[in-house]
């Protein structure tokens, strides 16, 4: 008697009941001549239908993961449900694998879920990795920084290894300066941007909204004082000034040197690096955004890890 025929459509099939990856889905269909119900038991036997039964659980722990690759360097958080999982070598290398697949394939999380790794999609490993170790996982974001010369700093805080721990910064550099200076001022560039949460490089990147809510703010709180409107102009430019050394990276006091700017930072390095310094963007996550819980003082324990020297 001939053997079924398995098709695209029946492992799809199968995976959306099962959520075990494509290829288990494959092997499952071919060793049951087909038949679904059959095949579900299969899986469930050896322990891979067990992803679909653990996506509904909130995954708010995990790993932020980092790579650079040449000229071009990626962030991405991958979550799991608890913290014990980021301390497992099996995890720790899929986080680096979506990494590395990033750096080839760009920032859309589909689009890295199908990336191969050899014959397995990312979105394999994933639910090969949950029916292991038992908990729900999910690649939640991505993103990148690039220069056409230069280098790309990065710094990971609370690393558990290479490039992997709770918060990855990575800042693009535009510079035709020594790569090795260039790399080293990046880290510290990037630890500064891991503890002072800049929210731009320079008020020009901030969200317009953001500009817009300060000003009301500033000018409410100086009409409430009946102060009048030309004197409260000029008070809300002095307020916003102060409001970009909090918010700009380049304003901000470098953690590294408080008495001078990011931007001073850099103009002085310029000489060492043998060229002019531009950063020309920079992305920061931690782990659990939106999610989180309560923060701890992250620019006492940035300082500590960098053994900082005024």
């Amino acid at each position: 008697m001939a053997k079924t025929n398995v098709t695209a459509q029946m492992v799809k099939e199968l995976r959306d009941k099962t959520g075990a990856g494509m290829m288990d889905c494959k092997s499952a269909l071919g060793e049951t001549d087909g038949d679904m119900e059959a095949a579900v038991d299969w899986l469930r036997k050896k322990g891979l239908a067990k992803a679909a039964k653990k996506a509904g659980r909130i995954a708010a722990e995990g790993l932020i993961g980092v790579a650079v690759g040449g000229l071009k360097g990626v962030v991405v958080e991958v979550n799991s449900e608890t913290d014990f999982v980021a301390r497992n070598e099996q995890f720790q290398g899929l986080v680096r694998m979506i990494a590395n697949v990033a750096l080839d394939v760009g920032t859309d999380v589909e689009a890295i879920k199908a990336g191969k790794v050899g014959d397995f999609t990312i979105d394999d490993a994933i639910n090969s990795a949950i029916a292991t170790i038992g908990e729900n996982m999910s690649l939640r974001r991505a993103a990148q920084v690039s220069v056409a010369a230069g280098a790309i700093g990065t710094y990971v805080h609370n690393a558990v290894s290479e490039g992997l721990g709770k918060i990855g910064v990575i800042v693009a550099l535009e510079s035709p300066g020594q790569k090795d200076e260039l790399t080293a001022l990046g880290r510290q560039v990037a630890m500064h941007i891991a503890a002072s949460r800049p929210q731009a490089v320079d008020a020009g990147g901030l969200d317009p909204a953001v500009v817009a809510r300060e000003k009301d703010i500033l000018a409410d709180k100086f009409r409430a004082q009946g102060k009048p409107e030309a004197t409260i102009v000029k008070i809300v430019e002095s307020g916003l000034k102060t409001f970009y050394k909090e918010v700009c990276l380049l304003e901000q006091p470098f953690i590294f040197d408080d008495k001078k700017s990011v931007a001073q930072a850099l103009k002085e390095s310029e000489g060492k690096v043998g060229g002019p310094i531009k950063v020309t963007g920079f992305v920061r996550y931690k782990l659990g955004e939106g999610v989180e819980k309560q923060e701890s003082d992250f620019a006492a324990e940035v300082a500590a890890a960098a053994g900082t020297k005024n």
